[in-house]
């Protein structure tokens, strides 16, 4: 089957532009998006300070995750990432269902980030609609992923920066508010808030198990830095690097931020402000210069998990029209700056629709959106995971060496799948998620009559049928 598709690693086309700077940064930036800044409150209303057992467990997973995908990338550095895996390893269909699975995934988070922006911008300007400012942030982002993709690298890469250096400078000036009260008139807040409302764990462990939900909403998204293999100068230096400093980031920009937050800000608060809850804290503690500032950050977060998905969403139907699980013309690329203009085009008219939705009816649109990221990213991790099995198998039956192995492997890829089915279970169970879980089977339903009906088909008549 490796020398049938073959054809997805020969035909790939698109400019290594992509140095190891912007690697390292895009690797950061992935994991502090929207569901950090904003989402971060569901979790803190549903755990309580307890949401730091929420994200820490979730991190792990996450961990073990991107040492999965990062064993198989650096072996093989492909634009299509995961889906380029399932479609050499596991056969056409499984590399059809799992890229145009995370596509949605990819849309749905862009979505969330549309909307995210608009709420942002109404701290400053309540009056502003808020679709208007998310089609605003989608057209000047369509604009930047078409040019080069140096021009994705280079705007990635600051925003990365100016979240990265946000949320260290927010740590340490919570550190000081909270044991020594500066800027809070000389007096320490303290620790009380984690114990203060009910308890560490107000909710209980039920309460640990649905901040998971938006924990893994949180987490999705720093998987894409596998699509960036296939446009990266140095796979081998600069992969196993930042994927190894996950566990670091999480540590720090996720569990340290959080920290401060629920320190600072009654948890059972989190859900009454509109905005972020990393700019309620500053709110709360009378420092509303500082509160301005985070605001500011948060919006580039948007803008950036939008660049994101715009790119890894692009990068991945490109993949599938070489696979033959796309039409052709979504391959095709710029003459003078090797883009895939296509594919760039469709996923941001697709995410154009939020920009619609949020006209309408705004206040509804982050938490349905949210929800069926989770079930699509969650169909990506598994993917990942059974995928980076089968490629294992394939190695160790021909004696190839392995540079960069996933650790505690097979055990670690049997703990992903138990925690992404614990995740759907919860999330079958809460009323409020229910209705996501139900909705779910209708997309797979709709995607594999698609390739029954159309793909399928159309491979039958030319000889080509695989799986």
């Amino acid at each position: 089957m490796a020398s049938e598709n073959k054809v997805t690693y020969e035909k790939e086309s698109l400019e290594r532009g992509l140095k190891n700077r912007h690697i390292q940064m895009i690797a950061i930036g992935g994991t502090i998006g929207t569901g950090l800044f904003y989402g971060s409150k569901d979790s803190i209303s549903a755990a309580g300070p307890a949401v730091l057992v929420s994200f820490l467990i979730a991190g792990c997973i996450v961990f073990l995750t991107m040492r999965a995908l990062g064993e198989m990338s650096v072996a093989e550095p492909v634009s299509g990432s995961f889906s380029a895996f399932a479609y050499k390893y596991s056969g056409k269909f499984l590399g059809y269902l799992s890229g145009w699975t995370y596509w949605l995934m990819l849309v749905l988070a862009a979505m969330g980030e549309v909307t995210a922006s608009g709420i942002y911008m109404n701290f400053w300007y309540p009056q502003l609609p808020a679709w208007l400012t998310g089609f605003i942030c989608l057209l000047i982002l369509t604009i930047v992923n078409l040019t080069s993709v140096k021009s994705f690298g280079e705007f990635e890469f600051w925003f990365a920066a100016i979240k990265v250096v946000t949320i260290l400078a927010m740590i340490a000036f919570g550190i000081l508010i909270i044991f020594f009260g500066v800027g809070h008139k000389g007096i320490p807040v303290g620790l009380t808030n984690l114990t203060a409302h009910g308890g560490f764990a107000p909710n209980g462990f039920s309460g640990i198990l649905l901040g998971l939900v938006m924990a893994t909403f949180s987490f999705l998204g720093v998987e894409m830095i596998g699509t960036t293999a296939g446009e990266s100068e140095d796979v081998e230096k600069s992969f196993p690097k930042a994927i190894n400093n996950v566990a670091l980031r999480i540590l720090i920009f996720y569990v340290g931020a959080i920290f401060i937050v629920v320190s600072l800000f009654p948890w059972n608060g989190a859900a009454t402000f509109k905005g972020s809850p990393f700019v309620a804290v500053f709110l709360q503690v009378g420092i509303h210069s500082a509160a301005g500032i985070i605001n500011f950050v948060v919006i580039t977060a948007a803008l950036s998990g939008m660049n994101s998905c715009i790119y890894v969403g692009s990068r991945m139907v490109f993949n599938l029209s070489l696979q033959g699980n796309a039409p052709k013309f979504l391959s095709s690329i710029t003459k003078k700056t090797k883009t895939p203009y296509a594919s760039i085009i469709l996923i941001s008219s697709v995410v154009m629709l939020a920009v619609v939705a949020n006209y309408f009816v705004p206040e509804k649109v982050f938490g349905f959106v949210t929800g069926l990221a989770v079930v699509a990213g969650l169909t990506s991790w598994a993917t990942i995971i059974y995928v980076q099995i089968k490629f294992r198998r394939a190695k160790m039956k021909n004696n190839e060496r392995i540079a960069f192995k996933m650790p505690w492997w097979p055990y670690s890829s049997y703990i992903v799948f138990g925690f992404i089915a614990l995740v759907l279970i919860i999330m079958a169970i809460n009323p409020g998620t229910r209705p996501i879980i139900y909705a779910a089977p209708f997309w797979f339903a709709f995607i594999i009559i698609i390739y029954i009906f159309s793909i399928n088909k159309k491979n039958v008549i030319k000889g080509e049928s695989k799986k």
